[in-house]
């Protein structure tokens, strides 16, 4: 393997969960992150959500060795201008920071969903997916931010540093889901990281109010931690309609975001991945492609959808642009207009 394959397959790994941080997992036999009763969604060690999914190390060594139909992203993507968001929004706005990163501000409160600011999507400083365009916010430019959503514990959605950074400035609320508060508090017990299970509701203020959805997916932030942290979609309800955000999920058979859309919807707002998808028969249990993203939106009944989770980091094997491509053929295939899902790239916004 040349040094950029090594490179490439390191990254990757660790993204994936199968090279090192949870080292302490290694000297328990029990969860490092979460001792709680044995419940319908765990088992007493590991979470599940009621899937058979059985690829590991293994099946990584098998992609990132076979002769692949991999296309490069390029060194830079370039992004549109960088958004300066108001402080404050009554109504309803919503801008990409970039991957899965959103600042959604509703009834004057201020709501940071995934937010990455690292450089890299990865453990490490010097391998792993590198980011091909700025945040769609600077740092600076981010209004005090009152609380952030956590969806799930993998490099590209949880990073440390950058909610040090927002604990040391802003002091905001963090809700994720059992588990991921542990790693973040072990970076720095003072930042005001809490976690729930699926389906607790939660008021953020008098207006606002979110709910932890179960979806398709896991969790890891090592080798030996293989689905030890829950992972969760939101349901954001506010008084200019229900939100729905989602960081990464699998389609399966499509009825999780059926009993959703029956529970939940119809939505004014959904945010859905639709990239990380290729190799298919790697790639399908976990990560939607923009087809069954389409599905997940009518399932849910979605007056809007936003794509995220293409463009920024490359993850996978498709190249930076075929995601909005295939959303594009997906949507004209179901007679649908293409405003109705809009394929985000860093500092774009919407309003309602």
């Amino acid at each position: 393997m040349n040094r950029r394959k090594l490179l490439s397959f390191l990254g990757i790994t660790a993204l994936l969960g199968s090279t090192g941080f949870a080292w302490a997992a290694i000297t328990r036999s029990r969860n490092p992150y979460y001792q709680g009763p044995i419940t319908e969604n765990f088992d007493g060690l590991r979470f599940s959500d009621g899937r058979t999914v059985n690829k590991g190390l293994l099946d990584v060594l098998k992609w990132q060795t076979s002769k692949r139909q991999r296309e490069a992203f390029p060194a830079r993507y370039p992004a549109p201008p960088q958004d300066k968001p108001p402080a404050r929004v009554e109504s309803l706005r919503v801008v990409h920071l970039g991957h899965a990163s959103f600042l959604y501000q509703v009834a004057g409160l201020n709501l940071l969903v995934d937010p990455v600011y690292a450089e890299r999507a990865s453990p490490f400083s010097f391998a792993g997916p590198r980011r091909v365009n700025a945040p769609g916010v600077a740092f600076a430019d981010l209004p005090k931010i009152d609380v952030v959503l956590v969806t799930h514990n993998h490099y590209d959605h949880l990073d440390l540093g950058t909610l040090a950074a927002l604990h040391q400035r802003d002091q905001p609320r963090m809700i994720m889901p059992l588990g991921n508060d542990t790693i973040v508090k072990a970076r720095n017990p003072e930042i005001r990281a809490e976690a729930h299970d699926w389906n607790t509701k939660l008021a953020l203020s008098d207006a606002v109010s979110i709910i932890l959805a179960p979806t398709y997916h896991w969790s890891a932030r090592g080798a030996f931690d293989r689905r030890m942290a829950l992972w969760c979609s939101f349901v954001i309800e506010t008084p200019s309609g229900r939100l729905f955000h989602i960081g990464d999920t699998g389609y399966h058979d499509g009825s999780l975001y059926e009993r959703i859309g029956a529970e939940y919807g119809p939505f004014r707002l959904a945010a859905l991945p639709i990239g990380a998808y290729e190799p298919r028969w790697f790639m399908g249990d976990n990560h939607m492609n923009p087809e069954e993203a389409v599905k997940v939106m009518l399932a849910l009944r979605a007056e809007q959808a936003l794509g995220h989770h293409w463009g920024t980091f490359q993850l996978t094997d498709e190249g930076v642009e075929r995601p909005p491509e295939a959303l594009k053929l997906t949507l004209a295939a179901a007679g649908l207009p293409e405003e109705r899902f809009r394929p985000m790239r860093p500092g774009l916004s919407w309003e309602a």
